[in-house]
């Protein structure tokens, strides 16, 4: 492979990093079809790719965020636990349809998670009546149901390669309750041992690239940390507007792959 395309690869990695920081989604939702438009790399190989990127850039992301406010490590373990093993399961299903089937399944996916975001923000709260109850209080995240989510998310991320994170925050936000940031952190620290066997499953089969993989890797970790400096800054509300038009963003490039 030649320098200049190792050196595009570095600062890709550096900008993918930052996004993935600010967004904590680990940076593969941009590297995947990044490596598909520009690479022309068939989808299982360029998620089996961004996953080299995407572990240690989740782990950076885990340790910033940690460091804001910490991770209850019951609730995280628990979902990790749940995801291990249906991580291995959606991998193994992924690897066994076409390239372009799993890419318009991608689309789907992915759409509809931007709009249930979308929803979020534009729908005003509703006043209380004069004689109407507050709202019951959020059902608490515990470790049970932890592991359930975990089941849950670890099959869409190995199906998907960086699927699950992008499920569990909207669940962990609308469901628990949840701040963006604070369920970006808890669905980050989830997904570490499924993306490990993600990774290991697409590496044996052969549809991982480390000569790419590697230098984005490298680029992200220097910006991840900025990343999730900006994310604390944020309002919630920005915060989801800028995930829900990253997601749109990343439809419209795998529509136009297809």
């Amino acid at each position: 492979m030649s320098l200049w395309i190792i050196a595009a690869c570095l600062a890709s990695g550096a900008l993918i990093g930052f996004l993935g920081g600010v967004l904590g989604i680990g940076g593969g939702l941009i590297a995947i079809p990044a490596l598909v438009l520009l690479m022309d790399m068939p989808q299982q190989l360029a998620q089996g790719t961004a996953l080299i990127m995407v572990l240690p850039t989740i782990i950076m992301a885990v340790r910033k965020y940690n460091q804001k406010v910490p991770i209850d490590p019951r609730v995280a373990a628990a979902g990790a636990l749940g995801a291990v093993a249906f991580t291995w399961l959606g991998a193994r299903l992924a690897l066994g349809i076409a390239s372009s089937t799993l890419r318009v399944s991608f689309a789907i996916f992915l759409f509809f998670v931007a709009v249930f975001y979308v929803y979020r923000m534009v729908r005003p709260p509703r006043p209380l009546h004069a004689n109407e109850m507050p709202r019951r209080a959020a059902p608490v995240l515990t470790p049970r149901r932890s592991a359930a989510l975990g089941m849950l998310c670890g099959t869409f991320g190995g199906f998907f390669g960086v699927g699950g994170a992008v499920l569990c925050v909207p669940i962990l936000t609308a469901g628990f309750r949840l701040s963006q940031t604070a369920a970006q952190a808890l669905a980050l620290t989830m997904v570490i041992p499924g993306s490990t066997i993600a990774l290991i499953t697409y590496s044996w089969a052969g549809q991982a690239n480390g000569w790419v993989g590697i230098p984005l890797a490298l680029g992200s970790l220097a910006f991840v940390p900025v990343g999730v400096r900006l994310a604390y800054r944020m309002p919630d509300r920005h915060l989801r507007g800028c995930f829900a038009a990253m997601l749109f963003v990343t439809v419209g490039l795998l529509i136009y792959q297809a």
